[in-house]
């Protein structure tokens, strides 16, 4: 009985990963050019979208370009605006959604002054598949040439979308100091804004945005800054006619001078809304995920989610009502890696399994996630020695 014990028990931690577990995606071939960079995805009622940054050859002109993967297969790439003075960015990066009516909505960071930071939000609309764009025009609308940027657009149930951002208006113009705020605003298709409204004025000043839109309205995610300079992930969402006040998600308490570039992601079906975020609280870099049954207002015990040496640089998405797929970077002796794990709402967790390899440098970019139709679909920057490559896969979790 004891030798059997003993065997049984050697079979068990050799069938048990430690760390990833064999590699469960398909790797797509890509539309996207050589040199394109930080890949956007999104679902749509008939695919999925994937937008991109890519250089125009034998030019200094930038092109943001997308796609749509429907029935096995990407549509030709098509290019929505080109310019010299996009504010390209590894952490700041465009989108392409549609909403409830088929409408597509792109956004991007374009210059507005010669300071590093000096940009704004610009926008624009498709009613034909992306086949013309209407005239772009601002979602920020305050005229400072300072910072406004790291996005999140989300879908409204009737049309449009509802967008949320950092937005440096109340900074000094031309300098990285004072305070940053977030802003909230819905888009329709005519590109008419309103609801313009700022959520939070005194946020970490360059971490992604996060957004998911509940059965009861909007939820935002953001990484917050308290007077001494704590930097944990705050929430605030819509509740009737108006905006809660801005609460924690999980007191983590990182104290840290300056912003990490770091923030968190969120997403929702019905009422059951899911967070995910990195900390680096007591100089110990972590990665977790929240549930909320109530459409944000409470938070349930976070649960962690790294292998024990995360970048962070998170996304997730709700696989089905009771469990959510959460994506990081983690470290290891050869870089990183792209790493998945799913998450109960009861707090078990799957083995994390590999997605790609990576890098931990600042052209590895952010990793995205969208679901579509039982798969989930991933996109990320590989940075070679001359040149950036955008890569998809799928999988079904």
């Amino acid at each position: 009985m004891t030798f059997l014990r003993r065997l049984l028990t050697t079979l068990l931690f050799i069938a048990t990963p430690s760390l990833a577990a064999a590699q469960p995606v398909e790797e797509l071939a890509a539309p996207a050019g050589a040199g394109a960079m930080t890949p956007f995805l999104s679902a749509t009622r008939d695919g999925v979208l994937l937008s991109w940054l890519e250089p125009v050859a034998a030019t200094d002109r930038v092109a943001l370009r997308f796609s749509r993967f429907a029935s096995g297969r990407w549509s030709a790439p098509r290019t929505i605006v080109e310019r010299n003075d996009f504010f390209v960015n590894w952490a700041d990066f465009p989108s392409v959604i549609a909403d409830a009516n088929g409408v597509l909505f792109a956004h991007w960071p374009q210059k507005s002054g010669k300071s590093v930071y000096a940009y704004d939000v610009r926008m624009s609309t498709s009613r034909d598949s992306g086949a013309t764009w209407s005239a772009p025009f601002l979602l920020n609308r305050d005229g400072k040439k300072n910072e406004h940027g790291f996005v999140t657009v989300a879908p409204l149930p009737g049309g449009g979308v509802a967008a949320t951002w950092l937005d440096g208006r109340n900074m000094p113009e031309g300098k990285e100091e004072g305070d940053m705020s977030i802003r909230y605003a819905t888009v329709d298709a005519r590109g008419t804004i309103r609801s313009d409204v700022a959520l939070d004025t005194r946020t970490c000043e360059c971490c992604t945005t996060g957004m998911a839109m509940a059965k009861s309205g909007p939820v935002v995610v953001y990484r917050d800054r308290s007077a001494d300079e704590i930097r944990d992930i705050a929430v605030v969402r819509k509740a009737g006619n108006g905006w809660t006040k801005p609460r924690l998600v999980h007191a983590d308490g990182w104290k840290i001078a300056g912003c990490p570039v770091n923030g968190p992601q969120a997403d929702a079906i019905a009422n059951r809304v899911v967070v995910a975020w990195f900390t680096a609280a007591q100089e110990q870099g972590r990665a977790f995920v929240a549930f909320s049954d109530d459409g944000g207002s409470a938070f349930a015990a976070s649960v962690r989610i790294d292998d024990g040496k995360p970048v962070g640089r998170v996304d997730v998405v709700m696989v089905d009502s009771d469990a959510a797929l959460v994506t990081w970077l983690e470290q290891t002796t050869a870089g990183a890696e792209i790493r998945a794990r799913r998450v109960q709402r009861n707090g078990k967790t799957a083995p994390s399994v590999k997605i790609a390899d990576s890098g931990t440098a600042r052209a590895a970019g952010f990793p995205r996630m969208a679901r579509f139709d039982g798969d989930v679909y991933f996109a990320w920057t590989e940075q070679s020695a001359t040149t950036k490559r955008i890569h998809v896969a799928r999988g079904r979790f």
